[in-house]
This record gives structure tokens, C-alpha cells and sequence, in this order.
């Protein structure tokens, strides 16, 4: 899998031809490429582009690949000791909880299964670009890991820029980190999947718990779901 359709420095992307960008992005495309997707990539280059304009620090991907979600970041920027994931929403005129959940759920991946992620500080960024700005506060949510910002066409620079007032530790080198192995873990379905292959269907539905221990269980797990 490609890990991204198109990887550039900042300071080459913001002077590169709009039309070159938008086919290197369609090479990689695997499936017909719309119009509502072809006008949203030239949305995000133009909006980033004017976002950093001048600007000389940093790596920019477009579509990165998170393999075991089957999906695609729509950018990450990498910049210093900092990895901003980000996901457009065109058009939008409001911070969606489908899309903050959705910027989190790959952030969180990148974390917990992408190597290059592990040790190092994440930041979700949901853009709404046409919503009403927002102040939002830079609050961890788990080791390294913070809880989503929210940016529109023109807060973009000013909501990276507060994250990267952080105590800064060693740069990251982009394509070090692009390239470092991907060691997802199988969902509770891809397991259960692995370990019955092979046994008959009767098998699956044979418990040697006991209805007590399950019980015990099960409301144990109830009182940690409600804590």
C-alpha cells in the first residue's frame, strides 16, 4: 500500500503547481475519481497553501494510509517534534462529533499501531473551513496524545503554531517516520475469526466458563463501562 499519495517540505509544496499536486494525487487515486473529491483536494491545497504560506519548517502528506482502518488520513503535517493529523471537512460549517471521532479514532491508531508514532507528540485537528472559530485548549488525552483541535480555513497556522509552544525535544525526521513499520493488533472479530478457523459451528457456541464466572464477568465489566 502507498503509504501516501503525495509527501513534500512545506516550503516545496506551498510553491508547487496546484495542477502537479492534483496529479500526483490522482496517480495514486485507486478508484474513479470524482468531482466532489477532485474539487475538495484543490480546496485543501489552495487553503493550506495560503496557510503557510513563507513558511520553511515542515513536511506535508497528503492521503496517509492507516492500514487496519482501511482509510486514509486526509493530511498529517510533521513539523519539529510535533505530528498534526488532520482531516477536512470542505464546506463544513460546523465541528461534527462523527468527525472529531474520526480524527481521534486515526490518531489513536497511529499511536497505539504505527511505530514512528509511538513516542511522539500527536495532535488531531478537525477543519471545519467554514465554521465560526474556535478556542480551543491544548489538553493531553493519553500518553502523547491530545485531545482534538478545532481550526477553520484561517485558524489553521495560529492552532499549530500554539501546539508547537510546547516543550520541544529532538525533531522528527519525516521520512524516518513515513517509512517505520506498521504493527496493528487484530480486532476482537479478527480473532475470534484466527482461532475457530477450521472448528465447526457448534464448537463457537460452547462455553467452559460456567453460567457463574460469565455472570461475574459480565457485571464487572458493566461497572467499568459505567465508570
Amino acid at each position: 500500500m502507498q503509504r501516501s499519495y503525495y509527501s513534500n517540505t512545506i516550503s516545496k509544496f506551498i510553491t508547487e503547481n496546484t495542477n502537479t499536486i492534483l496529479g500526483e494525487l490522482a496517480r495514486h487515486h485507486n478508484h474513479a475519481l470524482e468531482d466532489l473529491q477532485r474539487n475538495a483536494w484543490i480546496k485543501q491545497i489552495d487553503i493550506l497553501k495560503q496557510a503557510f504560506y513563507n513558511y520553511k519548517d515542515g513536511h506535508i502528506f497528503f492521503e496517509f494510509a492507516i492500514p487496519r482502518m482501511g482509510k486514509r488520513v486526509d493530511n498529517i503535517i510533521i513539523i519539529n517534534d510535533s505530528i498534526f493529523v488532520i482531516e477536512f471537512k470542505v464546506g463544513s460549517t460546523t465541528y461534527d462529533n462523527n468527525a472529531i471521532e474520526q480524527v481521534i479514532d486515526y490518531s489513536q491508531d497511529l499511536k497505539n499501531f504505527h511505530e514512528g508514532s509511538h513516542t511522539q507528540k500527536l495532535f488531531p485537528i478537525l477543519i471545519a473551513t467554514e465554521a465560526k472559530s474556535f478556542e480551543s485548549k491544548i489538553e493531553p488525552l493519553q500518553d502523547k496524545l491530545y485531545k482534538p483541535l478545532f481550526a477553520n480555513k484561517n485558524s489553521i497556522l495560529s492552532t499549530i503554531e500554539e501546539c508547537l509552544k510546547l516543550e520541544r525535544v529532538d525533531n522528527i525526521d519525516p521520512l524516518i517516520w513515513e517509512n517505520s513499520i506498521y504493527k496493528p493488533t487484530p480486532t476482537i472479530i479478527e480473532a475470534a475469526q484466527a482461532l475457530y478457523k477450521g472448528h465447526n459451528v457448534k464448537e463457537i457456541s460452547r462455553s467452559d466458563s460456567g453460567a457463574i464466572n460469565l455472570s461475574i464477568t459480565t457485571d464487572k465489566i458493566n461497572q467499568i463501562i459505567n465508570s
